[in-house]
């Protein structure tokens, strides 16, 4: 028959193994003054024994923090989404803080829900990875934690810093690239409408008509209604393509195949992220890097500075660059 799991450990237990008060143990385990080398080496040997591990919520409750972060993500498939994770959790462990993910699942409402539950856990402050989040939603969890948004919302919200990349000069980048390979037909093909993807957008179209070149732009609703609206353009002598992300860009290699276009041969391909599958993917696909893991980097640090007082608000935008690989090339290879 198996066994019950045991009693987890609690502080009392490592004072009684220890020999000493609980209130000793406490001061011990937090690092603070008042305690002999000799006896929290004890307090220690003690809870490292027993596997005493100090429960962080709880100790928010009294201390009034909990040393947690949480991230709020529309969607964990995304790897964009993880790469931004990666920066914050390393510039949040940098200075002694955890991280809690809450996953949204491409969902508002989720999304809203989700963001509650991070503040129920009072957490120190909650980075949203996301345009997505309800305007009254962020205003309600900003006056409990600080709250920063990576990525564009809809319209900011007062007392919520923002860290974002330029879109627009993405965009314009991958223009520039296009053309000088020598193309004159570039259109941009888009599955969303959301403030990025409209950034990036504006970007293309500006930068084509400065060019003295007609704009051509393509939005689907998902990437399997991509095709649809892009043959009719590579008919028509388009011969390069701006995706709003990576896995947009990809589903346009799909495309590419399906069509008999050989890439980069006939048919030029940039996306937007420089996400970890854009040098795995074949052709691998020339991208503009927005920088990921400072864009996550960049929240923890607003983050913290609107925990130690902070009351004014910010609005940074890191700048892009553009990563040349082997989905573009001089036109008519």
């Amino acid at each position: 028959m198996p066994q019950a799991p045991s009693r987890r450990p609690t502080i009392l237990d490592v004072a009684r193994v220890a020999g000493v008060s609980k209130s000793l143990v406490s001061l011990a385990l937090r690092g603070d003054a008042g305690v002999s080398e000799s006896t929290r080496a004890r307090i220690s040997a003690a809870a490292d024994q027993l596997g005493y591990r100090s429960n962080a919520l709880a100790r928010g409750l009294v201390q009034g923090r909990t040393m947690l972060l949480g991230v709020l993500l529309t969607d964990l498939a995304n790897p964009y989404h993880t790469d931004v994770v990666a920066g914050i959790e390393e510039a949040a462990g940098e200075v002694g803080f955890g991280v809690l993910l809450a996953h949204g699942r491409r969902d508002a409402k989720q999304l809203t829900t989700q963001l509650d539950t991070l503040v129920g856990l009072n957490v120190d402050g909650v980075i949203a990875v996301s345009s997505w989040v309800d305007r009254a939603a962020l205003q309600a969890a900003m006056r409990r934690t600080p709250v920063v948004v990576i990525g564009r919302p809809e319209e900011t919200v007062e007392g919520v810093d923002t860290v974002a990349n330029d879109d627009a000069a993405g965009a314009a980048l991958a223009v520039t690239h296009l053309l000088e390979l020598g193309h004159r037909e570039i259109a941009f093909v888009s599955t969303s409408r959301r403030p990025a993807a409209e950034g990036r957008r504006r970007g293309y179209e500006l930068a084509v008509r400065r060019a003295g070149m007609t704009p051509h732009t393509v939005v689907a609703e998902d990437v399997d209604d991509i095709t649809v609206g892009v043959a009719p353009l590579l008919r028509s002598g388009v011969t390069a393509l701006i995706a709003n992300n990576d896995l947009t860009a990809v589903a346009l290699l799909d495309c590419a195949h399906d069509l008999g276009l050989p890439v980069p041969e006939r048919l030029s391909v940039v996306g937007y992220d420089n996400s970890t599958f854009a040098a795995l993917v074949r052709p691998r696909l020339t991208s503009i890097d927005q920088p990921r893991p400072e864009l996550g980097r960049t929240a923890v640090r607003l983050l913290l500075q609107r925990a130690g007082g902070r009351t004014t608000d910010r609005h940074e935008v890191l700048q892009p660059s553009l990563v040349a690989r082997n989905s573009t090339g001089p036109r008519g290879l």
